[in-house]
């Protein structure tokens, strides 16, 4: 008897605190998107020296001579010792192939590329001149980029923010409900489209600048969001 009222008086404690507990908060979790475009402060290049000659030596000396000329031109234009890597060094064969015959080497080709990165956006034209004007013959390209990922990131959280809102919103809406306030809010981080490399034409008439445009870039910023309905 004593065992029945004693299980007795737990479940109808147990019903008490169930009935006075608060109801389950009912919600809609959306993702949100910000877009917000900034200008590049930032540039890298790469140009190179090719170089080919009958002997190792031969080209391995007009190479050297050449990269030391465009290397101390860059410095001269206003690029500094930090600013400037050796990105690639190589020094291949050059064989002759016939058929019924082992390759017959020729000669060899020697190329060195250096690696230009300078935070100063309006020098990339007169460096870039800087280089083909001192011996220069190969170039992978120029690049243009945003140095700080945190730069627009403000703009970009608010606006991903109110677009997840309004998605919030829009939902309630369509389930005639109203929306409450945020309860949960996950920062997915923001990405930066791949520079788009803008190639370099080597022509014999060299004008006095090489002439580039920095453009804008665009930097996306995502949320997830999770609003109380009502």
């Amino acid at each position: 008897m004593k065992r029945f009222l004693a299980l007795a008086t737990i479940i109808l404690a147990s019903t008490a605190i169930a009935q006075n507990a608060p109801p389950p908060i009912e919600s809609v979790t959306v993702s949100g998107n910000g877009r917000v475009t900034v200008a590049p402060d930032r540039y890298t290049f790469t140009v190179g020296v090719q170089t080919v000659s009958a002997t190792v030596d031969d080209a391995l000396r007009e190479n050297n001579s050449r990269v030391s000329a465009v290397i101390a031109a860059l410095k001269k234009n206003g690029a500094k010792e930090s600013e400037i890597r050796t990105s690639n060094f190589s020094i291949y064969p050059q064989q002759d192939y016939q058929q019924g015959q082992l390759p017959r080497i020729t000669g060899y080709q020697v190329h060195n590329s250096v690696t230009v990165t300078r935070d100063k956006v309006g020098d990339a034209g007169k460096l870039l001149q800087a280089a083909v004007g001192a011996g220069v013959n190969t170039s992978s390209g120029l690049q243009f980029e945003v140095s700080d990922p945190t730069r627009g990131r403000d703009e970009g959280l608010r606006a991903a923010f109110n677009d997840a809102k309004a998605k919030a919103a829009l939902l309630a809406s369509a389930a005639g409900r109203t929306l409450g306030r945020a309860l949960y809010i996950n920062e997915e981080g923001s990405s930066q489209p791949p520079p788009i490399p803008r190639p370099m034409a080597m022509k014999a008439e060299i004008q006095q600048e090489v002439p580039v445009e920095a453009g804008t870039q665009e930097l996306n910023f995502g949320i997830t969001a999770t609003f109380e309905l009502r």
